[in-house]
Protein backbone atom coordinates (compact mmCIF):
# COMPACT_ATOMS: atom_id res chain seq x y z
CA UNK A 1 0.00 0.00 0.00
CA UNK A 2 1.24 3.76 -0.58
CA UNK A 3 2.86 5.18 2.35
CA UNK A 4 0.96 8.08 3.48
CA UNK A 5 3.28 10.89 5.15
CA UNK A 6 2.81 14.49 7.12
CA UNK A 7 4.74 17.17 5.21
CA UNK A 8 3.47 19.72 7.92
CA UNK A 9 0.97 20.41 10.71
CA UNK A 10 -0.44 23.79 12.34
CA UNK A 11 -2.60 25.10 14.44
CA UNK A 12 -3.90 28.70 15.61
CA UNK A 13 -3.30 29.25 19.38
CA UNK A 14 -6.06 28.29 21.68
CA UNK A 15 -7.97 30.95 22.87
CA UNK A 16 -10.64 31.11 25.93
CA UNK A 17 -14.13 30.10 24.17
CA UNK A 18 -16.16 32.07 26.18
CA UNK A 19 -19.15 34.43 24.95
CA UNK A 20 -19.28 38.49 25.68
CA UNK A 21 -21.86 38.55 28.38
CA UNK A 22 -22.93 41.72 29.80
CA UNK A 23 -20.31 43.56 27.44
CA UNK A 24 -17.52 41.83 28.82
CA UNK A 25 -14.71 40.90 25.96
CA UNK A 26 -14.41 37.45 25.02
CA UNK A 27 -11.51 35.68 24.22
CA UNK A 28 -8.83 36.52 22.00
CA UNK A 29 -10.63 34.43 18.83
CA UNK A 30 -14.73 35.22 20.01
CA UNK A 31 -14.48 37.79 17.44
CA UNK A 32 -13.94 36.01 14.47
CA UNK A 33 -16.08 33.97 12.25
CA UNK A 34 -14.62 30.27 12.70
CA UNK A 35 -14.77 30.03 8.77
CA UNK A 36 -12.45 33.27 8.63
CA UNK A 37 -10.33 31.38 11.42
CA UNK A 38 -9.67 28.14 9.77
CA UNK A 39 -9.13 29.98 6.51
CA UNK A 40 -6.44 31.69 8.51
CA UNK A 41 -4.85 28.28 9.34
CA UNK A 42 -4.87 26.90 5.79
CA UNK A 43 -3.70 29.83 4.25
CA UNK A 44 -0.75 29.84 6.75
CA UNK A 45 -0.20 25.33 5.84
CA UNK A 46 -0.34 26.44 2.19
CA UNK A 47 2.46 29.29 2.21
CA UNK A 48 4.87 27.17 4.80
CA UNK A 49 5.05 24.65 2.60
CA UNK A 50 5.17 26.75 -0.78
CA UNK A 51 2.29 23.87 -2.44
CA UNK A 52 0.51 24.57 -5.27
CA UNK A 53 -2.89 24.83 -3.55
CA UNK A 54 -4.57 23.65 -6.66
CA UNK A 55 -2.79 20.10 -6.37
CA UNK A 56 -5.18 19.23 -3.44
CA UNK A 57 -8.00 16.45 -4.22
CA UNK A 58 -9.80 16.87 -0.62
CA UNK A 59 -9.91 19.00 2.61
CA UNK A 60 -11.56 16.75 5.16
CA UNK A 61 -12.56 19.41 8.34
CA UNK A 62 -13.70 18.03 11.30
CA UNK A 63 -16.50 20.17 13.38
CA UNK A 64 -18.65 18.80 15.93
CA UNK A 65 -21.37 21.52 16.41
CA UNK A 66 -22.65 21.82 12.92
CA UNK A 67 -25.40 24.97 13.38
CA UNK A 68 -25.13 28.56 13.01
CA UNK A 69 -22.17 29.81 11.42
CA UNK A 70 -20.33 25.99 11.65
CA UNK A 71 -23.44 24.37 9.33
CA UNK A 72 -22.35 25.20 5.86
CA UNK A 73 -19.61 23.37 5.31
CA UNK A 74 -16.91 24.88 7.18
CA UNK A 75 -14.03 23.64 5.25
CA UNK A 76 -15.37 24.35 2.02
CA UNK A 77 -16.24 27.88 2.65
CA UNK A 78 -13.04 28.08 4.91
CA UNK A 79 -11.15 27.23 1.74
CA UNK A 80 -12.80 29.83 -0.41
CA UNK A 81 -12.73 32.56 2.36
CA UNK A 82 -9.14 32.28 2.19
CA UNK A 83 -8.59 33.15 -1.75
CA UNK A 84 -7.88 29.78 -2.59
CA UNK A 85 -8.93 27.84 -5.94
CA UNK A 86 -12.49 26.86 -6.72
CA UNK A 87 -11.75 23.38 -8.10
CA UNK A 88 -11.05 22.09 -4.70
CA UNK A 89 -13.15 20.26 -2.79
CA UNK A 90 -14.03 19.48 0.67
CA UNK A 91 -16.13 17.86 3.46
CA UNK A 92 -16.82 18.03 7.01
CA UNK A 93 -17.05 15.02 9.58
CA UNK A 94 -18.21 14.63 12.97
CA UNK A 95 -16.74 11.89 15.57
CA UNK A 96 -17.25 14.14 18.32
CA UNK A 97 -13.88 15.08 20.19
CA UNK A 98 -12.07 13.28 17.69
CA UNK A 99 -13.35 14.58 14.73
CA UNK A 100 -9.89 16.09 13.01
CA UNK A 101 -8.40 13.14 14.23
CA UNK A 102 -10.51 10.99 12.47
CA UNK A 103 -10.24 13.66 9.46
CA UNK A 104 -6.68 13.18 9.44
CA UNK A 105 -7.06 9.22 9.71
CA UNK A 106 -9.31 9.57 6.21
CA UNK A 107 -6.79 11.63 4.69
CA UNK A 108 -4.01 8.89 4.85
CA UNK A 109 -6.60 6.37 4.37
CA UNK A 110 -7.51 7.53 1.06
CA UNK A 111 -4.02 8.02 0.28
CA UNK A 112 -2.93 4.45 1.23
CA UNK A 113 -5.55 3.15 -0.69
CA UNK A 114 -4.67 5.15 -3.68
CA UNK A 115 -7.53 7.44 -4.13
CA UNK A 116 -6.21 10.67 -3.28
CA UNK A 117 -2.50 12.02 -3.54
CA UNK A 118 -2.68 14.73 -1.68
CA UNK A 119 -5.37 15.40 1.02
CA UNK A 120 -5.43 18.27 4.04
CA UNK A 121 -7.10 17.70 7.11
CA UNK A 122 -8.49 19.98 9.22
CA UNK A 123 -10.44 20.51 12.47
CA UNK A 124 -12.35 23.89 13.76
CA UNK A 125 -14.18 25.06 16.88
CA UNK A 126 -15.53 28.39 17.70
CA UNK A 127 -16.81 27.35 21.73
CA UNK A 128 -17.88 31.03 21.85
CA UNK A 129 -19.61 31.46 18.91
CA UNK A 130 -21.50 28.69 18.97
CA UNK A 131 -21.71 27.20 22.18
CA UNK A 132 -20.78 22.83 22.91
CA UNK A 133 -24.35 20.87 22.40
CA UNK A 134 -25.84 24.09 20.30
CA UNK A 135 -26.44 21.19 17.12
CA UNK A 136 -29.26 19.30 19.06
CA UNK A 137 -31.28 22.20 19.17
CA UNK A 138 -33.25 21.47 22.52
CA UNK A 139 -34.23 17.68 20.99
CA UNK A 140 -33.25 13.96 22.42
CA UNK A 141 -29.98 12.96 20.90
CA UNK A 142 -30.13 9.47 21.40
CA UNK A 143 -33.45 8.27 20.73
CA UNK A 144 -35.89 6.53 22.68
CA UNK A 145 -34.74 3.01 22.07
CA UNK A 146 -30.77 3.67 22.72
CA UNK A 147 -32.12 5.12 25.95
CA UNK A 148 -34.47 2.29 26.58
CA UNK A 149 -31.02 0.09 26.23
CA UNK A 150 -29.08 1.63 29.14
CA UNK A 151 -32.84 2.59 31.20
CA UNK A 152 -32.37 4.42 32.82
CA UNK A 153 -30.85 6.89 30.17
CA UNK A 154 -27.71 8.36 29.51
CA UNK A 155 -25.28 10.50 31.51
CA UNK A 156 -23.17 13.52 30.81
CA UNK A 157 -19.67 13.46 29.79
CA UNK A 158 -19.16 14.92 33.42
CA UNK A 159 -20.79 11.58 35.13
CA UNK A 160 -18.46 9.80 32.92
CA UNK A 161 -15.48 11.14 34.23
CA UNK A 162 -16.37 10.92 37.54
CA UNK A 163 -17.10 7.06 37.13
CA UNK A 164 -13.71 6.55 35.29
CA UNK A 165 -12.37 8.29 38.49
CA UNK A 166 -13.95 5.88 40.82
CA UNK A 167 -13.30 2.78 38.86
CA UNK A 168 -9.58 3.41 38.49
CA UNK A 169 -9.48 4.51 41.91
CA UNK A 170 -8.20 7.76 40.94
CA UNK A 171 -8.83 10.43 44.47
CA UNK A 172 -8.78 13.92 43.99
CA UNK A 173 -5.41 14.54 45.26
CA UNK A 174 -3.65 12.54 41.99
CA UNK A 175 -6.67 14.70 39.82
CA UNK A 176 -5.83 18.10 40.65
CA UNK A 177 -1.89 17.25 40.45
CA UNK A 178 -2.27 15.95 36.88
CA UNK A 179 -4.10 19.36 35.95
CA UNK A 180 -1.28 21.11 37.65
CA UNK A 181 1.10 19.67 36.03
CA UNK A 182 -0.54 19.80 32.60
CA UNK A 183 -0.51 23.47 32.93
CA UNK A 184 3.46 23.23 33.84
CA UNK A 185 4.52 21.28 31.10
CA UNK A 186 2.34 23.86 28.57
CA UNK A 187 3.96 26.49 30.23
CA UNK A 188 7.56 25.34 29.30
CA UNK A 189 6.94 24.18 25.91
CA UNK A 190 8.34 25.80 22.97
CA UNK A 191 4.93 25.58 20.87
CA UNK A 192 6.41 28.50 18.12
CA UNK A 193 6.96 25.94 15.38
CA UNK A 194 3.11 25.01 15.39
CA UNK A 195 1.69 28.35 16.34
CA UNK A 196 0.55 30.41 13.16
CA UNK A 197 -0.98 34.14 14.10
CA UNK A 198 -4.75 35.32 13.53
CA UNK A 199 -5.48 38.18 12.49
CA UNK A 200 -8.74 39.40 14.55
CA UNK A 201 -10.95 43.03 13.98
CA UNK A 202 -12.63 43.12 17.66
CA UNK A 203 -14.61 46.55 18.89
CA UNK A 204 -10.57 47.75 19.31
CA UNK A 205 -9.58 47.65 16.17
CA UNK A 206 -7.02 45.10 14.86
CA UNK A 207 -4.90 42.64 16.33
CA UNK A 208 -2.53 39.83 15.80
CA UNK A 209 -2.94 36.66 18.07
CA UNK A 210 -0.11 34.53 18.02
CA UNK A 211 0.26 32.60 21.54
CA UNK A 212 -1.91 30.13 24.07
CA UNK A 213 -3.99 32.48 26.42
CA UNK A 214 -4.94 29.18 28.11
CA UNK A 215 -2.12 28.26 29.84
CA UNK A 216 -2.23 29.34 33.56
CA UNK A 217 1.56 29.00 34.60
CA UNK A 218 1.03 29.86 38.23
CA UNK A 219 -1.81 26.59 38.34
CA UNK A 220 -0.80 24.67 41.84
CA UNK A 221 -2.37 21.48 43.47
CA UNK A 222 -3.60 23.97 46.21
CA UNK A 223 -5.19 26.28 44.03
CA UNK A 224 -7.03 23.42 42.62
CA UNK A 225 -7.91 21.86 45.86
CA UNK A 226 -10.17 25.13 46.05
CA UNK A 227 -12.23 24.20 43.54
CA UNK A 228 -15.78 23.11 43.93
CA UNK A 229 -17.14 19.42 41.77
CA UNK A 230 -18.88 20.73 38.87
CA UNK A 231 -21.23 17.80 38.24
CA UNK A 232 -22.30 16.92 41.62
CA UNK A 233 -26.43 15.77 40.88
CA UNK A 234 -28.20 13.71 43.76
CA UNK A 235 -30.25 11.92 41.24
CA UNK A 236 -26.66 10.19 39.88
CA UNK A 237 -25.81 9.93 43.21
CA UNK A 238 -28.55 7.98 43.66
CA UNK A 239 -27.59 6.03 40.74
CA UNK A 240 -23.74 5.46 41.09
CA UNK A 241 -23.13 5.81 44.59
CA UNK A 242 -19.40 5.06 43.83
CA UNK A 243 -18.77 8.06 42.71
CA UNK A 244 -16.51 10.90 44.73
CA UNK A 245 -17.23 14.16 43.04
CA UNK A 246 -13.73 15.17 42.27
CA UNK A 247 -14.05 16.25 39.12
CA UNK A 248 -13.84 20.27 38.85
CA UNK A 249 -13.33 23.14 36.14
CA UNK A 250 -9.94 23.20 37.17
CA UNK A 251 -9.43 19.45 36.32
CA UNK A 252 -11.24 19.35 33.18
CA UNK A 253 -10.65 20.45 29.78
CA UNK A 254 -10.72 24.51 29.12
CA UNK A 255 -13.64 25.32 26.55
CA UNK A 256 -11.72 27.03 23.83
CA UNK A 257 -11.93 29.00 20.17
CA UNK A 258 -9.23 26.91 17.86
CA UNK A 259 -8.19 25.24 14.57
CA UNK A 260 -5.73 23.10 13.14
CA UNK A 261 -4.69 21.84 9.63
CA UNK A 262 -2.46 18.85 8.42
CA UNK A 263 -1.08 18.16 4.89
CA UNK A 264 -0.93 14.97 4.20
CA UNK A 265 0.04 13.13 0.83
CA UNK A 266 1.50 10.06 -0.53
CA UNK A 267 5.41 9.58 0.16
CA UNK A 268 6.14 9.35 -3.52
CA UNK A 269 4.45 12.92 -4.35
CA UNK A 270 6.51 14.38 -1.56
CA UNK A 271 9.37 13.26 -3.45
CA UNK A 272 8.46 14.89 -6.85
CA UNK A 273 7.31 18.05 -5.51
CA UNK A 274 10.47 18.13 -3.48
CA UNK A 275 8.72 18.14 0.15
CA UNK A 276 10.29 16.02 3.40
CA UNK A 277 7.87 14.56 5.12
CA UNK A 278 7.68 15.01 8.68
CA UNK A 279 6.38 11.75 9.50
CA UNK A 280 4.97 8.87 8.26
CA UNK A 281 1.19 7.16 9.67
CA UNK A 282 2.02 3.68 10.67
CA UNK A 283 -1.89 2.68 12.05
CA UNK A 284 -5.07 3.34 12.79
CA UNK A 285 -7.63 2.04 15.12
CA UNK A 286 -11.60 3.04 15.96
CA UNK A 287 -12.91 1.35 18.76
CA UNK A 288 -15.85 1.84 21.27
CA UNK A 289 -17.04 0.86 25.10
CA UNK A 290 -20.55 1.43 26.62
CA UNK A 291 -21.74 4.87 26.22
CA UNK A 292 -22.05 5.21 30.63
CA UNK A 293 -18.66 4.75 31.53
CA UNK A 294 -17.38 6.71 27.95
CA UNK A 295 -14.33 8.01 28.39
CA UNK A 296 -12.31 4.84 28.42
CA UNK A 297 -12.53 4.16 24.84
CA UNK A 298 -9.10 5.38 23.97
CA UNK A 299 -7.73 1.69 25.70
CA UNK A 300 -9.18 -0.47 23.42
CA UNK A 301 -8.58 1.91 20.91
CA UNK A 302 -4.71 1.89 22.00
CA UNK A 303 -4.37 -1.82 22.06
CA UNK A 304 -6.03 -2.38 18.70
CA UNK A 305 -3.69 0.16 16.96
CA UNK A 306 -0.53 -1.16 18.74
CA UNK A 307 -1.42 -4.60 17.37
CA UNK A 308 -2.03 -3.24 13.91
CA UNK A 309 1.44 -1.70 14.18
CA UNK A 310 3.24 -4.27 15.59
CA UNK A 311 4.66 -2.62 18.14
CA UNK A 312 4.53 -2.70 21.98
CA UNK A 313 3.71 0.53 24.19
CA UNK A 314 7.45 0.31 25.50
CA UNK A 315 8.41 1.21 22.01
CA UNK A 316 5.95 4.72 21.36
CA UNK A 317 7.89 7.89 22.77
CA UNK A 318 5.10 9.87 22.91
CA UNK A 319 1.54 9.37 24.05
CA UNK A 320 -1.03 12.14 23.25
CA UNK A 321 -3.97 11.22 25.01
CA UNK A 322 -6.49 13.89 25.10
CA UNK A 323 -7.30 15.23 28.56
CA UNK A 324 -10.92 15.83 28.40
CA UNK A 325 -11.04 15.31 31.94
CA UNK A 326 -7.65 14.35 34.04
CA UNK A 327 -9.50 10.99 34.97
CA UNK A 328 -9.04 9.94 31.27
CA UNK A 329 -5.09 9.98 30.89
CA UNK A 330 -4.76 8.47 34.45
CA UNK A 331 -7.09 6.10 33.47
CA UNK A 332 -4.61 5.15 30.49
CA UNK A 333 -1.79 5.76 32.03
CA UNK A 334 -2.92 2.77 34.30
CA UNK A 335 -4.14 0.10 32.43
CA UNK A 336 -1.25 0.03 30.30
CA UNK A 337 1.45 0.63 32.95
CA UNK A 338 2.95 3.61 30.24
CA UNK A 339 5.86 5.41 31.34
CA UNK A 340 4.37 8.96 33.10
CA UNK A 341 6.62 11.19 31.72
CA UNK A 342 5.69 10.18 27.88
CA UNK A 343 2.04 11.02 28.52
CA UNK A 344 1.38 14.65 27.11
CA UNK A 345 4.95 15.51 28.06
CA UNK A 346 3.67 19.40 26.57
CA UNK A 347 1.15 19.15 28.39
CA UNK A 348 -3.08 18.81 27.44
CA UNK A 349 -6.17 20.14 27.24
CA UNK A 350 -6.54 20.80 30.35
CA UNK A 351 -4.03 23.85 29.77
CA UNK A 352 -4.38 24.19 26.58
CA UNK A 353 -7.89 23.80 25.87
CA UNK A 354 -10.91 21.85 24.10
CA UNK A 355 -11.67 23.20 20.76
CA UNK A 356 -13.85 20.15 19.75
CA UNK A 357 -13.58 20.03 16.56
CA UNK A 358 -9.72 21.17 16.15
CA UNK A 359 -8.30 18.98 18.95
CA UNK A 360 -7.62 16.16 16.68
CA UNK A 361 -5.80 17.80 14.49
CA UNK A 362 -4.33 20.04 17.59
CA UNK A 363 -3.07 16.83 19.47
CA UNK A 364 -0.99 15.13 16.07
CA UNK A 365 0.33 18.76 15.63
CA UNK A 366 1.78 19.00 18.72
CA UNK A 367 3.14 15.42 19.46
CA UNK A 368 4.98 15.59 15.94
CA UNK A 369 6.70 19.07 17.16
CA UNK A 370 7.48 17.18 20.38
CA UNK A 371 8.83 14.55 18.74
CA UNK A 372 11.13 16.14 16.60
CA UNK A 373 12.78 18.06 19.83
CA UNK A 374 12.84 14.65 21.81
CA UNK A 375 14.79 12.62 18.81
CA UNK A 376 11.68 10.10 19.83
CA UNK A 377 10.77 7.68 16.86
CA UNK A 378 6.84 6.78 17.68
CA UNK A 379 4.12 8.86 19.01
CA UNK A 380 0.60 7.26 19.77
CA UNK A 381 -2.18 9.61 20.06
CA UNK A 382 -6.02 8.73 21.31
CA UNK A 383 -9.18 10.14 21.77
CA UNK A 384 -12.44 9.54 23.91
CA UNK A 385 -14.80 10.71 22.10
CA UNK A 386 -19.22 10.82 23.32
CA UNK A 387 -21.04 7.49 22.85
CA UNK A 388 -18.00 5.69 24.33
CA UNK A 389 -15.95 6.05 21.14
CA UNK A 390 -12.23 6.29 20.53
CA UNK A 391 -9.17 7.07 17.47
CA UNK A 392 -5.90 5.93 18.36
CA UNK A 393 -3.54 6.85 15.68
CA UNK A 394 0.39 5.92 15.67
CA UNK A 395 2.83 7.84 13.40
CA UNK A 396 6.76 7.51 13.05
CA UNK A 397 8.99 10.50 12.82
CA UNK A 398 10.92 10.70 9.92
Amino acid sequence: MTTAVIVDAVRSPMAKGRASKDGRPGGALSCIHPVDLLGQVLTALIERTGIDPSLVDDVITGCVSQVGEQAGGVGRFAWLGAGLPETVPSVTINRACGSSQQAADFAAQSIAAGANDIVIAAGVESMSRIPMGSARIGMDAFGPAATARYEPGMVPQGISAELVAARYKIDRQALDEYAALSHARAAAADFSNEIVPITVSGPNGTAVVDSDETIRPGTTVEKLGGLSPAFTDDTMAQRFPEINWSITAGNSSQITDGASALLIMSEERAAQLGLRPRARFVSFAVAATDPITMLTGPIPATEKALRRAGIDIGEIDHYEINEAFASVPLAWQSHFDADPAKLNPAGGAIALGHPLGASGGRLLTTMLGALERSGGRYGLQSMCEAGGMANATVIERL
